[in-house]
């Protein structure tokens, strides 16, 4: 895979050991359990309401959508590479695997502080809904650390995976991500990836709903080769539903059915925070086809990435995207930043807020979309409802 992408993208061996030969050190090594203040944030949003009222419970989004932009735009972009000569004893490292596992503890641990909060009868609904929002955001944030266990090869991690996703009520992601968007990425066919001119709110139906169908046309299609029914103990998307039954039934069972609301709240904030990210990057970026009507493989000009070194540390490096593509059981300690690949002006948490306001996407992502392409928007995955526009207004013949 790499060979190909070699010849096109330039790798920075601003991680290299010195010329003392001494071994490579992570400079972030006490920074990365940073990603494990998320789940505490409803605990955080209930102490802020001590002092603060409604507005604690809601403090969650000024924090994810308004401090951490700011503080990935002052502080500097990580671009430092693990060397190959390290990147075995780095990614085999047990300490960057047990942060990922510590998360989904903390994650339902949180997630039964805030039934018990709801349970509780104290809080308006306006309050509640605050605390169903930040749970969300758990919720949608332990869908990446589901998504960093889910393409490991230990039995154990790919069970996690499914756990994480149980809160959220988004077992297919495990499914479909896998086996589904990682084929088809940057492409037409892919539900998960965005075009040019698709606002996110375009986006948001079509994704949710084709990668739910894809999931399941995917798992019917192993079932036939393997000679089972669609409806057993063994389908892997029945299995991760279940999860979701067996948790909301049980939360309902010892909380009432007064915090139903407030989980299907959650819920729906926590996939919506994935489908947004979804949404950031692979947005207009097309793989060509080739002569055979085959597309190219996939190389990490594909994806958009940030190196912002906040966002990074919480998200278990995810936005080094298109190393993740290219190697999609990288560890993500050891992913890499390249130069030579689309590059994101911001972070997630300010590219999420961007996102939500299209005229504000479009104005800062569009040019870049076609900067990339060398002012050949015709190059680019495009909307097509939007083709006509799009080609009329980048000087393009339709």
């Amino acid at each position: 895979m790499m060979d190909m992408a070699a010849a096109t993208v330039h790798v920075p061996d601003t991680g290299a050991p010195d010329v003392t030969g001494r071994r490579w050190r992570d400079r972030k090594l006490l920074l990365w359990p940073l990603a494990l203040i998320v789940p505490l944030l409803p605990l955080r949003a209930a102490a802020l309401a001590d002092h603060w009222g409604v507005v604690g419970w809601w403090s969650s989004l000024l924090i994810i959508f308004g401090v951490f932009p700011l503080v990935d735009t002052v502080l500097w972009r990580d671009r430092r590479n693990v060397p190959e000569t390290d990147e075995a004893r780095v990614g085999a490292a047990r300490y960057y695997r047990l942060l990922t596992y510590l998360y989904i503890p903390l994650q339902y641990a949180s997630l039964v502080y805030a039934c018990t909060l709801w349970a509780g009868g104290d809080l308006g609904w306006f309050e509640s809904l605050g605390l169903a929002v930040t749970t969300g955001i758990v919720a949608g944030i332990a869908i990446n650390t589901a998504h960093e266990l889910g393409h490991k090869r230990p039995a154990l991690e790919r069970w996690l995976s499914k756990v994480a996703l149980a809160q959220s009520a988004y077992g297919h992601f495990h499914l479909e991500h896998n086996r589904g968007h990682h084929q088809k990425v940057s492409t037409p066919d892919d539900p998960a990836s965005s075009r040019l001119g698709e606002s996110f709110w375009e986006f948001l139906p079509r994704t949710v709903i084709g990668s739910l169908r894809s999931a399941v046309r995917l798992e019917r299609e192993r079932e036939e080769r393997l000679g089972q029914r669609f409806w057993s103990p063994r389908n892997e998307l029945l299995n991760a539903w279940v999860m979701s039954v067996v948790l909301f039934g049980g939360l309902l069972a010892v909380f009432g059915w007064s915090i139903a609301p407030w989980l299907a709240v959650q819920a729906v904030v926590g996939f919506c925070l994935l489908e947004v990210v979804n949404y950031i990057e692979h947005y207009g970026l097309l793989r060509q086809q080739r002569a055979d009507g085959r597309y190219e493989r996939c190389q990490p000009e594909h994806s958009w990435n940030a190196s912002n070194v906040v966002s990074n540390l919480l998200l278990y490096q995810l936005q080094r995207h298109s190393d993740h593509h290219a190697f999609p059981t990288r560890r993500y300690q050891v992913l890499r930043h390249f130069d030579d690949v689309p590059q994101l002006p911001t972070g997630y948490a300010g590219m999420i807020v961007l996102a939500t306001v299209p005229p504000l996407w479009r104005r800062v992502m569009d040019h870049r979309v076609v900067d990339f392409y060398d002012g050949d928007v015709t190059r680019a995955n495009i909307h097509p409802r939007t083709r006509a526009r799009v080609l009329a207004r980048w000087g393009a013949a339709a």
